[in-house]
Order: structure tokens, then sequence, then C-alpha cells
């Protein structure tokens, strides 16, 4: 099993309008809640079914919470997109097309002592290649009914990532909007 020490990882830190100011190790700034880019990918299937993952137990935060796709950090140099679609090869074994309809901030306290505060860019896409999930980042994976993971939520929060409680419902509105749009088709 092959985990990332997050130690060996930096982050490109930002100020709220996405302009960077620097560069921290991963671990340094989520221990600091300094703001740094990050992103978050959202896979559905031509069902309009998202697909989610459960992390990994062994991750350094929120382990074997559902969450989004896939979702990291850029690297320093590294374009969003490109980023992207990376962390949706090395997570899920998967590629399609990305767009990115928005961005947020959010601030959250997490577990072991770590604070999220990152500007997060969401992407999404379409495609109904089944996935190859690294065992070392998800243990799980399933594709779920807008509808259905929103009544899991509205039960059960605490089975999910904090940046997905967050960005759920927004996003799933923007999928809606490409799909009419044909712009978020693989």
């Amino acid at each position: 099993m092959t985990i990332h020490n997050p130690k060996d990882e930096y982050v490109v830190l930002v100020n709220e309008n996405d302009q960077e100011v620097g560069t921290m190790e991963k671990m340094a700034a989520h221990e600091k809640g300094v703001l740094h880019r990050a992103f978050s990918v959202f896979v559905y299937n031509s069902e309009g079914n998202v697909l989610l993952q459960r992390r990994a137990d062994h991750k350094y935060h929120s382990p074997g919470l559902w969450a989004n796709t896939c979702c990291s950090h850029p690297r320093p140099g590294e374009q969003l997109a490109d980023a992207a679609s990376r962390r949706l090869r090395e997570e899920m074994g998967m590629a399609c097309s990305l767009a990115s309809p928005f961005s947020f901030i959010y601030r959250a306290e997490l577990d072991q002592g770590l604070i999220e505060h990152e500007l997060d860019h969401v992407f999404v896409g379409t495609c109904d290649i089944v996935p190859i999930p690294n065992p070392d980042e998800v243990s799980e994976w399933r594709y779920c009914s807008p509808s259905d993971i929103r009544a899991e939520m509205d039960q059960f929060p605490e089975r999910f990532s904090s940046w997905f409680l967050i960005c759920f419902d927004q996003t799933i509105g923007h999928i809606s909007e490409l799909i009419e749009a044909g712009q978020a088709t693989s």
C-alpha cells in the first residue's frame, strides 16, 4: 500500500480572489487553517446519478466518510483542470471531460485537529465508465441519485465529508444546467 505523506506535498496559498500568495506544506496548511486552492470533482452517469467515493480508512483526515468522486489540491505550477483530471485518474482510474461551473470558500474544523480552509473549484463531468478505484484512496464507491443522496445527508450527515455537505446542493443545480446546455458530456 502506497500512502502519500502530506508533509511531502505542497499546496498553493491564495487570497479570497484566488490570487496566489505562496506555497506551504499541505499538512502545515491544514494545521494552521491557511486559505489554499483545492478542487472537488463530481462525475455523474448518463442516468443522472452521482459517483460517490468513501474515503479510505487510513486517510489523514475524514477517513471512512462519503464524498464526491474525488478531490485534492493542485500542485504548485499545475493548472486546475490538469490537476482535477490527474486526481480523477489516480483516485478512480477513469477519465472524462470536466467543466468548472463555480468555486466557493469554506472553513471547517476536521478530525485530528486539522482545519480545511479552501477556495474549492468544483468540476463536473459525465461518464459511464466503471471506476477502478485506488484502494490507497478509496474504500468503496457507488452511483446514487441526487434525491437519495440528499435524503441520506439529511438523516445521517455524519457519514459525509464537510466539503461535500457544503457544496452538494449547489453542484447538483449546476449539473442540471450543464446537462441542459450539453456542456458536461464525455
